[in-house]
C-alpha cells in the first residue's frame, strides 16, 4: 500500500506531467513531442552535456521519473538497453506513446523509486532528472540506485539545491511578504515548490546523501527558474511574477550568485 505522503506526490503529477500544460498543445502528436523536446533543451541546455546520451549505446540504462519522455527518447535513439519507471500512470502513458511514434523501445512501467523492482547490480547507469527530491524518502531512493547499479556503474542525478534563487524568491513571497520571516527554506520548498513535500539540499547534505558512492561530483547551475527567463512552472503565476520578470537583475545574479542555482547536478560511481 502507498502511504499518504506518496499518494499526494503521485496525485499532483498525475494531474499534469512536468511541463505538459506548457508544451503539449496545438499540434499533431509527433510534432508536439518534437516541440517539447526542443523547448526543454532550449530552457535547460546543460542537460545534454550532463546526460551524455551518446556514451551509453548498448549500455543498460534505467531512468527514474521519465516524465514526458524527452531524455528517455534520447537514450533510446542512441541505442541504450533502456528501462524507465515513473510513479504516475500518466507519465508512463506519455512516454510509451512517444517512443511508439518514433519507433523506439524501452521497458517502461509504473514504479516506486524507493522500492525498485530490479535485481541487484543490473544497470550501467541510473539517470534521474529532478525526481527523487519529490519522494518522501529520498535517502531510500539513493540506496536503491546504489543497489541496482553494477560495480563501477554510475548515476547521474539532479536534485534541488537549497540555497537557490528560486528558494530565495519563494521565501520572499511566502515568508517575508506574509510577515512570517522565520519560515525555513525547508518549509518553503515543501509547501510551495511543485508537489507536496518537495525537498532541497545543501552541498554538504547532498554529499552525505551520496556518501556510499565514490568519485562524487557536484555542480550547481543557474536555470531559467532562477533567472526568470521562462513561463515554466505549474504553480506560480500572476501580476507580481510578471512584474518581477521585467525588472529582475539577471546580470547581477549571473555575476554574484552563479552558484545559487536550483539544479544540483550529481555524478557518482559505485
Amino acid at each position: 500500500m502507498m502511504d499518504k505522503e506518496k499518494e499526494k506526490v503521485r496525485d499532483f503529477w498525475n494531474e499534469a506531467s512536468c511541463g505538459e500544460e506548457l508544451y503539449l498543445k496545438g499540434e499533431e502528436e509527433m510534432q508536439q513531442f518534437k516541440n517539447q523536446m526542443q523547448e526543454r533543451y532550449h530552457l535547460e541546455p546543460f542537460i545534454l552535456n550532463f546526460a551524455d546520451f551518446k556514451n551509453f549505446k548498448k549500455k543498460k540504462v534505467l531512468e527514474i521519473g521519465v516524465g514526458l519522455g524527452s531524455d528517455h527518447q534520447q537514450f533510446a535513439e542512441e541505442g541504450a538497453e533502456l528501462s524507465g519507471i515513473d510513479l504516475t500512470e500518466r507519465a508512463i502513458r506519455y512516454a510509451t506513446q512517444r517512443l511508439s511514434l518514433f519507433g523506439l523501445k524501452s521497458n517502461l512501467a509504473v514504479g516506486d523509486a524507493e522500492n525498485l523492482s530490479f535485481s541487484d547490480e543490473t544497470f550501467d547507469l541510473v539517470y534521474s532528472w529532478g525526481v527523487i527530491h519529490h519522494s518522501p524518502n529520498t535517502r531510500k531512493c539513493v540506496h536503491e540506485i546504489f543497489r541496482v547499479l553494477k560495480p563501477n556503474g554510475s548515476c547521474k542525478v539532479m536534485i534541488y539545491h537549497k540555497h537557490s534563487m528560486v528558494g530565495y524568491m519563494l521565501w520572499i513571497r511566502y515568508a517575508l511578504l506574509t510577515l512570517k520571516p522565520f519560515t525555513s527554506l525547508e518549509t518553503i520548498y515543501s509547501k510551495y515548490l511543485e508537489s507536496p513535500g518537495t525537498k532541497a539540499y545543501s552541498l554538504q547534505e547532498a554529499k552525505q546523501l551520496f556518501s556510499a558512492f565514490k568519485n562524487v561530483r557536484i555542480e550547481t547551475i543557474l536555470g531559467h527558474g532562477d533567472l526568470l527567463t521562462s513561463q515554466a512552472g505549474q504553480r506560480h503565476k500572476g501580476f507580481l511574477l510578471d512584474l518581477a520578470r521585467k525588472i529582475y537583475p539577471r546580470w547581477l545574479i549571473r555575476t554574484f550568485f552563479k552558484k545559487h542555482g536550483l539544479a544540483m547536478l550529481i555524478e557518482a560511481d559505485k
